[in-house]
């Protein structure tokens, strides 16, 4: 996941995300503020028995310089946006998990998040074709969070810079350099062509992949044409990798080793990729290819007597097409990718696992996703996808006795539903994730509330699912509830 044009007195009136457009809302009452006090001055002159000292010189004479500094310093500060949130949640489900007969592990009420967090967000058109955007965003972790306890019961905090990117647009073209996001998928959250940048995902607060996604350093070059479709290409000149689970954390699992970042200093890393994009009446299709490094490392054990585990990369060949199909209110989404040279991960979330798999030859892999986007009324909307995957010749090449990869189709599905009401002040969503096996099954509900031009409340509510082999079901039966207060400027 365009704004409508916002009034102004200004020749123009930037696009800014909506916090700062409300501002916009007030826009024309300012503008009339100058022909307001002009019509006082002229409608009430003064008595004419009031001594008045006329120099010569014109009543405008200052105003000029002095209203353009004000009005380059409100265009500059009208860019920010300030988001400040205090969240709680935590798994409030006293039960026990069965993992063997006769061996049961002990889930009880926690905390897990208790949090303060400060995003803001910047874009500035500070010249003709030139953009300026960026985000950041601050954490502070309070008594009780995972983070606390992790860090030995002390207040930790935690900065990152997301976005930050200038973008130059001229004629046919448009050049970005910086911290972005490429998407390629058309099947939303759920695409097997959403690869490009690396996710995170550090507990159940945050389960869509849109949400998880990371902006990594970049060059994207996009040329539009009228009659040859539109081309597009990047260059991620600094790749990164998912982030290991936090420590502490639900999803973080303890493999008796430090798992450190990769060794840049073995080689050069970059990934590269274009793709070409046509559209139609109510169609798109597009054709992409790309060389990639895998989002997820893979540790190796340590050397005898060593404390760290050994990082493994590995790059492959990804070739893909995607297509969209609209029908009234409903849109089709296709999406198909073939990767060549990669290595299976066994969890459908990206970044949990990283261990090295039984067998480290790499193989081929085919996948599909497909999705449906419907729009029951201007209020309503609902989607559903569907990704599946499977190796190509898994154990080829192999003895029998190292025959340990699967070469069964695997995947996940996603349905979203959501429903705005008052206005668009009460928004109430759900979603619910689960794999093809039918292994686990994570179900998530929410109600978000916007009091008023700064303040909103936000609730949601997790159940889970989970049975062997599926790592969910570590967290079966959990019912993890949280709320969130946020004030924005």
């Amino acid at each position: 996941m365009s704004p409508s044009a916002k009034p102004s007195c200004k020749p123009f009136a930037p696009r800014w995300s909506e916090a700062a457009g409300r501002f916009w809302r007030y826009a024309p009452l300012l503008c009339l503020l100058p022909l307001a006090a002009l019509g006082q001055s002229t409608d009430n002159p003064p008595p004419a028995d009031e001594f008045e000292l006329d120099l010569g010189f014109d009543d405008d004479l200052f105003a000029g310089a002095f209203d353009e500094e004000e009005e380059r310093e409100d265009s500059w500060l009208d860019g920010f946006t300030v988001r400040i949130s205090q969240q709680l949640f935590g798994q409030v489900n006293r039960h026990g998990i069965e993992l063997l007969p006769g061996f049961s592990l002990k889930r009880e009420p926690t905390i897990e998040n208790n949090r303060l967090g400060v995003n803001v967000r910047y874009q500035n058109l500070f010249a003709n074709g030139w953009v300026l955007q960026a985000s950041a965003q601050t954490r502070i972790y309070w008594n009780e969070d995972y983070e606390y306890i992790a860090h030995g019961n002390e207040i930790e905090t935690e900065s990152r810079i997301n976005e930050f990117f200038v973008q130059r647009s001229f004629g046919a073209h448009s050049v970005k350099l910086g911290n972005q996001t490429v998407v390629w998928g058309e099947t939303v959250g759920n695409s097997v062509l959403d690869v490009i940048n690396i996710a995170e995902f550090r507990d159940f607060t945050i389960i869509d992949i849109e949400d998880a996604r990371l902006n990594q350093f970049m060059l994207v070059w996009d040329y539009f044409s009228e009659n040859s479709g539109n081309f597009s290409t990047f260059v991620n000149l600094y790749p990164e990798f998912n982030p290991a689970p936090v420590r502490g954390s639900p999803l973080f699992f303890n493999p008796g080793f430090h798992m450190p970042d990769y060794d840049r200093n073995e080689d050069i890393l970059f990934e590269l990729g274009s793709q070409w994009r046509w559209s139609i009446e109510r169609s798109d299709f597009a054709l992409m290819a790309a060389y990639l490094i895998e989002n997820q490392l893979r540790w190796d054990p340590p050397a005898p007597a060593g404390e760290d585990g050994l990082a493994k990369k590995n790059d492959f060949l990804l070739l893909g097409a995607s297509a969209n199909r609209a029908i009234g209110d409903l849109l089709l989404n296709f999406d198909l990718a073939y990767s060549r040279g990669i290595l299976a991960n066994s969890f459908s979330l990206p970044g949990v696992t990283g261990l090295s798999a039984p067998i480290e030859e790499t193989r081929d892999q085919i996948g599909t996703s497909i999705g449906m986007e419907y729009a029951i009324n201007n209020e309503q909307s609902l989607s559903i996808g569907l990704q599946a995957q499977q190796l190509i010749d898994p154990n080829e090449g192999l003895q029998p006795s190292r025959q340990a990869l699967s070469g069964d189709v695997f995947g996940n599905w996603l349905l979203r539903y959501s429903n705005s009401l008052r206005n668009g002040d009460l928004v109430l969503s759900a979603t619910v994730y689960g794999d093809l096996e039918g292994d686990s099954l994570l179900a998530q509900a929410g109600i978000d509330y916007t009091l008023d031009d700064n303040w909103s409340i936000s609730s949601q509510i997790v159940a889970i699912s989970g049975s062997i082999p599926s790592p969910m079901v570590l967290f079966d039966q959990d019912v993890r509830l949280g709320a969130t207060i946020s004030y924005s400027f």
